[in-house]
């Protein structure tokens, strides 16, 4: 992780992580918060999976990315469509949809950076200025002799 937008990816994941764990507590406990989880036992599975995720995207491994873009794709993205396309059409939109339409926003947004993070992580070019100035160049090529001794003697 070299840039601030490979670390500010990774902490960002962690937040939203941590966020979703604070709303499956609440939820298992029956504490009314922020938002709630559509279905509790997929998501817990989906916090562990997510935990990996992290450790792959921090290790910049793009598979890592791409699970996590489809499983919140998946998860989030049909809570979405589910939730506000007749809500929308009804005209009940009230504050608990809104809420939990802006944590399932805020999820598929963060994966949908997260995979550009890593694409554009990939597609970069290394930087080699330090080392052009010596192997670019033919004037500091070795020049061997015919009389040069070719054994690599080790020392003990």
């Amino acid at each position: 992780m070299k840039s601030l937008a490979n670390w500010l990816t990774v902490i960002f994941m962690g937040m939203y992580w941590v966020f979703r764990v604070i709303i499956c507590l609440n939820a298992a406990q029956g504490t009314p918060f922020i938002a709630t989880p559509v279905n509790l036992q997929i998501e817990i599975v989906m916090l562990f999976i997510t935990l990996f995720c992290i450790i792959l995207v921090s290790k910049r491994q793009m598979i890592g990315g791409i699970i996590y873009i489809l499983m919140y794709l998946a998860y989030f993205g049909t809570d979405l469509f589910n939730t506000l396309v007749p809500a929308i059409k009804n005209y009940e939109l009230n504050e608990d949809i809104i809420m939990d339409s802006a944590a399932s926003i805020l999820g598929v947004i963060l994966a949908i950076a997260v995979v550009i993070d890593l694409a554009y992580d990939k597609s970069k070019v290394p930087d080699q200025k330090k080392t052009d100035w010596f192997y670019g160049n033919k004037k500091f090529d070795r020049e061997l002799d015919d009389r040069a001794d070719k054994n690599n003697y080790k020392l003990l």
